[in-house]
């Protein structure tokens, strides 16, 4: 595994550790990976990374990942 990659689950550990439980959804026509940390969730606000990442914030607090173009991240 690339130095990047671990650096990329270290960042996402907290809110894994944080919720407990996390529901996840692949959309193989589309190639996204949806992760929820909370259910019900009602995303508030957005923010698009530069490696194509959806970071969905309810109340200022991360409850969701869309990571488009997933099956290009395994190697």
């Amino acid at each position: 595994m690339e130095t990047a990659e671990l650096k990329e689950i270290q960042s996402l550990l907290p809110y894994f550790l944080k919720h407990k439980t996390v529901w996840s959804s692949y959309d193989t026509e589309a190639d996204v990976l949806y992760l929820q940390f909370k259910k019900p969730n009602q995303a508030d606000d957005t923010e698009m990374t530069e490696d194509e990442i959806i970071i969905r914030y309810e109340n200022k607090e991360v409850i969701g990942l869309t990571i488009l173009n997933a099956s290009s991240r395994l190697k």
